[in-house]
């Protein structure tokens, strides 16, 4: 038999290596194999990014997007929003959403340039639709935009927000409709309590005095006689006259109130001096009016926001 040539011996090599692989292939589930490396195909979900501007719409967006949503709040806590100026970041925010947030009438009135300059064409909830708005003053020509300082008010603004992420995201739809039904008899619960609670203030000391004209819309709902506010504007940028400040000393003394309440976001200053002369007190836990609370304080959701605020109304009433 003639000897193999190397080139047969190679091939023959080669073959057997491909038998011994092929073996390895087939061995049975318990045989020994090379350790592998896994790799995971699954991809994380996909979360709408949002874009809200008020803390009190952030906060009424994450209770409805929940974790289905990637949220950023433009304004913090304790942020004024008459005064607020935005800053390149609120820009690259509007650029990246594909949903934005607002408050409305006519609060956000820096947000229309900054929208422009993002050159953002993210759909918009405008959450005061279907609100009935106050009548504003010369400051706030579209009406009162406090809105969110009565519960009905907020149950329209939280359903604006519901419909605007199923649009956006219909997938989610029942989470969306679940997260906002569930908060809906949460604010409905509140509702009840305040009055419940401004009801048990004597009323003869129903008077409210604070720092600027932005609880309208509690005062009416709620029950409370407004008497009138350090700033006699609904807009905190305007600046009041000795004489409005005269007016007002003359109305507390006249009408009997109790205290005058400050504002967290507003400085208490004039409040302090109004106080000394009408020869009433300045309560020191500050009213949360334009903003809500920071992370971690009793204000920090909208619900929480107005039962603190319920509360401390309420004790230095009575």
């Amino acid at each position: 038999m003639p000897r193999l040539t190397v080139l047969a011996r190679l091939l023959v090599l080669a073959l057997l290596a491909t038998v011994a692989a092929c073996s390895t292939t087939n061995a049975p589930p318990n045989a020994p194999t090379a350790p592998t490396t896994a790799v995971s195909t699954s991809l994380p979900a996909h979360k709408i990014i949002v874009a809200a501007t008020t803390t009190q719409v952030t906060a009424l967006a994450q209770v409805v997007g929940g974790d289905k949503i990637d949220l950023t709040g433009i304004l913090k806590a304790n942020v004024d929003p008459h005064e607020y100026e935005p800053t390149p970041q609120d820009v690259r925010t509007l650029a990246n959403a594909q949903l934005i947030v607002i408050n409305g009438v006519g609060l956000e009135n820096w947000l229309d340039k900054v929208i422009s300059n993002s050159g953002s064409q993210a759909p918009i909830v405008d959450t005061s639709k279907g609100v009935i708005i106050h009548k504003g003053d010369p400051e706030e020509p579209a009406g009162d935009p406090h809105i969110w300082f009565a519960v009905p008010n907020d149950i329209v603004m939280l359903d604006n927000i519901r419909d605007g992420l199923i649009r956006v995201d219909p997938a989610n739809a029942d989470t969306y409709q679940a997260n906002a039904a569930a908060y809906t008899q949460k604010l409905n619960d509140l509702d009840q309590y305040i009055q419940q609670q401004i009801a048990s203030i004597p009323p003869a000391n129903r008077k409210f005095v604070t720092n600027h004209d932005a609880f309208g819309y509690y005062t009416d709902r709620y029950g409370l006689t407004f008497v009138g506010s350090i700033i006699p504007s609904m807009d905190t940028n305007y600046e009041p006259s000795a004489q409005d400040l005269a007016r007002l000393v003359e109305a507390i003394k006249a009408q009997g109130v109790k205290a005058i309440f400050t504002e967290s976001s507003i400085n208490p200053r004039l409040a302090q001096q109004i106080g000394q002369e009408a020869g009433v007190k300045v309560v020191n836990g500050a009213l949360y009016g334009d903003t809500l609370g920071p992370a971690g304080s009793n204000a920090y959701t909208l619900d929480g926001m107005l039962r603190y605020d319920t509360d401390l109304i309420v004790t230095n009433l009575k």
